[in-house]
C-alpha cells in the first residue's frame, strides 16, 4: 500500500500504555508481578461506586444517557455551577480532545509546558495545530516564560497543575500574575487530575477564575483518587458558551453508563477519598525517604507519585526492576516515575531498587 498520511500523523510516536501485567509476567517468566506506573489508585475503587453497578448490568441494552444528566446535576451541586457549565467526557483525555477540536484550527498554536502530560502535544498535533512547548524551570512551570510565548495565535494554554511527570504545582499568586498577562481570545487549561491529592495551602482555587467568567477550563476526573481509571470519566468546568461550542462536536454517548453510575456513587464516598489521601501522604514520606537514602534525586510532589533522577541510565533501572516484577514508569533519560502504591508494594519497590543498584 501506499498510503497518504498527514505529516503530522505520520511523525506522532504513539502512547504506550504498557504491557498487562499477566502477559508481562509470562514473558519474563515471573509471578506476583505489582503495577507502579500509572498513578492509580493502590486500594481501588469507592465501595459506594462498586455498590451500584450491578443495578446499571440490566439496562446495558440501552444507550447512556448522552448528556449525563444526574452526573452534571451532581458535579454542579458539588462545585457550586450550574449544570450547564460542565462536559462529561470518556476520561478527561477526551474533554482535551474535543476542546482542541473546537477551538484550534489548522496551524493555530496551543502553548504547553515540554515536559508534561504527553496528550495534549499528540491531541495538538494530531489536530493539525502547532505544539509550542515551554521548558519547566526547576522542574515546574515557567509562567512568565509561557505567557511570553503567546502568540496572535495561540487558542489554548496547558497548565497541568500538579503537573504529570514532575508532580510539581504552581501556586495561586503565581497563576494569577500569569492569567493577567494573557489576551482574551486565549483559553486557559488547567489540567487538575490530582486535585484531591494536594496538600499545598498555595495550590489555586482555579474555579474562582470559572465564576468569574474568565476564558478557563477546569478539568477533573475520577481516574485517579476515586479509583475508577478502568471505566473512563473525567469532566470538564468552563462556562455555558465553551460547552455550548465542545457540545457541537462532543460524541452523543462518549460517557458510558456504568461509568456514569459509579461516578455517582464513587462521588458521595467521602470517606474513600479521605483514607486514599490520607494513605498516601504516608507511603509517600516512606517512598521519598527510601530514595533519597538511595542517593536518588526525588522531586517533591503534590500527586500520588514521585518522579527522581536515578544519576545513570534510567532506562536499564527500568529494565531492572522489571526483571524484579516491579513496573514503573521511565519517563526519559535517568529520570523514572513511581506511583505510590500500599504499604507492601511500596517496601517491594525500595528493595527491588536497591538489588537493581547493586
Amino acid at each position: 500500500m501506499s498510503l497518504k498520511v498527514h505529516p503530522n500523523i505520520s511523525s506522532l510516536v504513539p502512547y504506550s500504555p504498557g504491557k498487562p501485567l499477566d502477559e508481562l509476567e509470562r514473558e519474563l517468566g515471573i509471578t506476583n508481578a505489582i503495577k507502579l506506573a500509572s498513578n492509580e489508585n493502590p486500594l481501588g475503587p469507592s465501595p459506594k461506586a462498586q455498590a451500584v453497578l450491578t443495578e446499571g448490568v440490566a439496562t446495558l441494552n440501552r444507550y447512556p444517557d448522552g448528556g449525563a444528566h444526574y452526573l452534571r446535576r451532581a458535579l454542579a451541586e458539588r462545585w457550586k455551577v450550574s449544570a450547564d457549565q460542565l462536559i462529561v467526557g470518556n476520561g478527561s483525555d477526551e474533554v482535551i480532545s474535543l476542546l482542541i477540536k473546537a477551538f484550534l484550527a489548522p496551524g493555530e498554536e496551543a502553548v504547553m509546558a515540554d515536559h508534561t502530560f504527553v496528550m495534549y502535544k499528540l491531541s495538538v498535533q494530531g489536530s493539525h495545530g502547532v505544539p509550542v512547548e515551554v521548558p519547566l524551570k526547576d522542574w515546574r512551570h515557567d509562567l512568565s516564560a509561557m505567557a511570553a510565548a503567546v502568540t496572535d495565535k495561540t487558542r489554548l494554554v496547558f497548565l497541568c497543575n500538579p503537573n504529570n511527570p514532575t508532580g510539581t504545582m504552581v501556586s495561586m499568586g503565581e497563576v494569577d500574575a500569569f492569567l493577567a498577562k494573557l489576551p482574551g481570545h486565549v483559553i486557559v487549561v488547567f489540567d487538575e487530575a490530582y486535585y484531591e491529592y494536594v496538600r499545598s495551602a498555595e495550590y489555586p482555587d482555579s474555579l474562582q477564575y470559572v465564576k468569574q467568567e474568565r476564558p478557563v477550563v477546569v478539568l477533573r476526573t475520577f481516574s485517579k483518587i476515586y479509583g475508577l481509571a478502568g471505566l473512563r470519566v473525567g469532566y470538564g468546568i468552563t462556562s455555558p458558551e465553551i460547552v455550548d461550542y465542545v457540545n457541537r462536536i462532543r460524541p452523543p454517548f462518549n460517557a458510558n453508563s456504568l461509568a456514569q453510575l459509579a461516578a455517582l456513587g464513587a462521588l458521595e464516598d467521602e470517606e474513600h477519598v479521605a483514607t486514599s489521601r490520607s494513605v498516601n501522604a504516608s507511603e509517600m514520606a516512606v517512598l521519598e525517604a527510601g530514595l533519597t537514602k538511595l542517593g536518588m534525586g526525588v522531586i517533591p510532589s503534590q500527586a500520588n507519585f514521585l518522579y527522581f533522577d536515578t544519576k545513570q541510565d534510567g532506562r536499564q533501572i527500568f529494565d531492572g526492576l522489571l526483571r524484579e516484577g516491579v513496573i514503573v514508569r521511565h519517563i526519559k533519560g535517568s529520570m523514572i516515575r513511581v506511583t505510590v502504591g500500599k504499604p507492601e508494594e511500596n517496601r517491594r519497590f525500595l528493595e527491588a531498587l536497591k538489588v537493581v543498584l547493586g
